[in-house]
């Protein structure tokens, strides 16, 4: 399977050939080299997950295949950084994700960005940013994941400021740089400390359930826990940042300022799901050394994930509601993580977290793709600007109807499955925290419907133009996207993916899985109530609790408590006086130096005047001084 090096040469030769000599083609061929380009590397990828999950298993467990693998650098005989390609369940999943989101976005982006200024450089910036990802998700060790995981932040630092003349959009990308950048900070911290005390960066080494490999960790702790659990915790740091976990999820709603079909990639199918595919491939050291920093894990998304829900339901951008929405379905990812293994059913949430990925990777990028058709039609991205688009727009009607469907967790969709697992292994884990992710999931249920109400029924909305349906390059990738979310929760997936490689057989919980139902039907028709048709109810509930409702639609002020800490206490209190002792102090001292190395200069230039008397007359006064002297003592 060495072919595999394809997968990541084909897009990075992509981004270096249209980097450096794109604005020499015409954008269409720019588009449809980046388009073919990446349609080849989809189907090796696809090719590779029937020739992996095809292979005859070993003691029923896929066995990790090391297709390409060499030694970069050499530290010690024990500690060496290698490069390669690692295929394994999780792996694989993830370049099939990886790659059929990005192919329906090169796609779609064929008539959404059509006309554009830059039209080749967004073409490169998606070829980086898929290499980036796609580098990530096949290292063998964890260096190799942090370099591809620097370069996913800089593609998507790119990706995010395209409109590079629109401030808010500049604005947007550096404060996803900086936030993930600090994040990150963590995670190299994290990686020297597990390699430190390891001597590996290897994930099958770290992975493999020897004990003796954490020996040299033994007896090690700092505040009450262990060098590896603080190591796990950082690492975590890491990934929290990526998959904007509260408190360092500030950036991605703001992310939103670029392209929607960036959106579709970065912000919901594939970055932001990175911090979990991290604690993914770390499960088996965090289960082992560390359990309690994976429960607490699985209460940080728990927590985000209401955070997230609670303020989606009052946003008016339907992009900013789609990226709280993204924050809120990570975070269930990472509850499932938390919990997996803590109950008797062993497992569960390991599966179910990757099964939602997958899920969640399809019907989310079908809602920001169906929104960029809607905005790329009305020109806004406020609900107000919208209203009975579906006698309009058909097409992105049913598409966005499924996704909602599936993202609410009604059956026979694929979101059903994959967050009935989540569910069920929360229930596993504690009632109390089950009926948390019952009520979370209400609410997820609630404001989508909310959102789609707004936009395809109600009072419709003034246009210049009468709204029409978005070309055939855009609808495509939406009905094939809409299609696989109809289908993929038949999948066996526990077959392919489990924590430990054995095959799982899902069995639904028919007492969690009626609940979740009721529970979603309820919520929607309470969004039918409330948003099908005119109705004052919101209007009467916003003014009874006001206060609730601005912090909500103001994200609680986490921002404004951020910009407080850095402007007035970071940059006032702290800067600002460093900057005065630099200015006045430091810079005032050699200043004063070079003050009096000039005046001294100016007073005794006479000396070097050129006048040979005067050097005579010196030289003489000189010398009957020194013999005065001499005389004299």
């Amino acid at each position: 399977m060495e072919y595999t090096i394809l997968i990541l040469l084909l897009p990075m030769l992509t981004f270096v050939g249209l980097g450096l000599f794109g604005m020499k083609l015409r954008p269409n061929t720019a588009s449809y080299i980046g388009s073919l380009s990446l349609a080849i590397t989809t189907l090796l990828a696809y090719t590779t997950a029937g020739f992996y999950f095809t292979m005859p298993r070993i003691d029923g467990i896929f066995a990790r295949q090391l297709p390409v693998h060499f030694e970069w650098l050499h530290f010690t005989e024990t500690l060496h950084i290698d490069l390669g390609i690692l295929l394994d369940p999780i792996s694989v999943m993830m370049l099939v994700v990886i790659t059929t989101v990005s192919l329906m976005v090169h796609i779609y982006s064929l008539g959404y960005m059509k006309g554009e200024r830059g039209f080749q450089r967004y073409y490169a910036f998606l070829s980086l940013f898929t290499f980036s990802m796609l580098g990530l998700v096949v290292a063998p060790n964890i260096f190799q994941m942090y370099i591809f995981w620097e370069l996913v932040g800089v593609s998507s630092y790119l990706l995010i400021g395209f409109y590079y003349t629109k401030p808010a959009a500049i604005a947007a990308s550096k404060k996803a740089f900086i936030v993930t950048r600090f994040a990150d900070l963590g995670f190299l911290l994290g990686i020297l400390l597990l390699s430190y005390f390891t001597q590996t960066f290897d994930f099958e080494a770290l992975t493999s359930g020897n004990s003796a490999i954490f020996a040299g960790a033994a007896g090690v702790t700092f505040l009450g826990g262990s060098v590896i659990s603080w190591a796990l915790v950082l690492i975590f740091i890491g990934g929290a940042g990526k998959s904007a976990m509260f408190p360092l999820h500030i950036w991605l709603p703001d992310a939103m300022e670029g392209p929607t079909p960036v959106s579709a990639l970065i912000h919901a199918a594939t970055m932001v799901v990175a911090g979990v595919y991290l604690v993914a491939r770390l499960f088996p050291v965090y289960v082992s050394a560390a359990p309690d920093v994976l429960i607490g894990i699985g209460y940080v998304g728990a927590f985000t994930s209401l955070y997230a829900a609670v303020v989606a339901c009052v946003q008016t951008d339907i992009k900013r509601v789609l990226a709280f929405s993204t924050i809120s379905q990570i975070g269930f990812m990472m509850v499932a993580l938390g919990v997996s293994g803590m109950g008797g059913h062993q497992g569960l949430g390991y599966m179910a977290s990757m099964f939602h990925l997958f899920t969640h990777a399809m019907f989310k990028a079908l809602l920001f793709l169906c929104a960029g058709a809607i905005i790329h039609t009305i020109g806004s991205n406020e609900m107000s600007h919208m209203g009975g688009l579906r006698k309009y727009m058909p097409y992105t009607h049913i598409t966005f109807l499924i996704a909602c469907l599936a993202i609410s967790g009604i059956p026979p969709f694929s979101g059903f499955f994959s967050k009935d697992e989540i569910l069920t292994a929360a229930f596993e884990f504690h009632p109390n925290f089950g009926i948390l992710m019952s009520f979370i999931a209400g609410l997820t249920a609630f404001y989508m419907f909310r959102l789609y109400y707004n936009i395809f029924w109600g009072t419709p909305a003034t246009h210049e133009h009468t709204p029409h349906e978005a070309p055939k390059s855009m609808t495509i990738p939406l009905m094939i996207l809409a299609g696989i979310t109809v289908l993929a929760g038949f999948i066996p997936f526990g077959h392919f993916v489990s924590s430990d490689g054995l095959v799982y057989n899902i069995h639904l919980n028919w007492g969690v899985a009626t609940a979740s139902i009721v529970i979603a039907l309820i919520a929607i028709g309470v969004a039918a109530f409330f948003y099908k048709s005119r109705c004052d109810i919101p209007d009467r509930l916003m003014h009874m609790y006001p206060q609730f409702h601005k912090a909500a639609y103001h994200r609680f002020y986490i921002d404004e408590f951020y910009l407080f800490i850095t402007k007035r206490i970071i940059f006032n209190c702290v800067s600002r006086p460093i900057a005065w002792f630099d200015r006045h102090i430091i810079d005032g001292a050699l200043n004063g130096m070079a003050y009096v190395s000039q005046r001294i200069s100016y007073a005794i230039r006479g000396f070097q005047s050129g006048q040979i008397q005067q050097y005579a007359f010196v030289f003489l006064l000189g010398t009957l001084l020194i013999v005065l002297l001499v005389v004299l003592i």
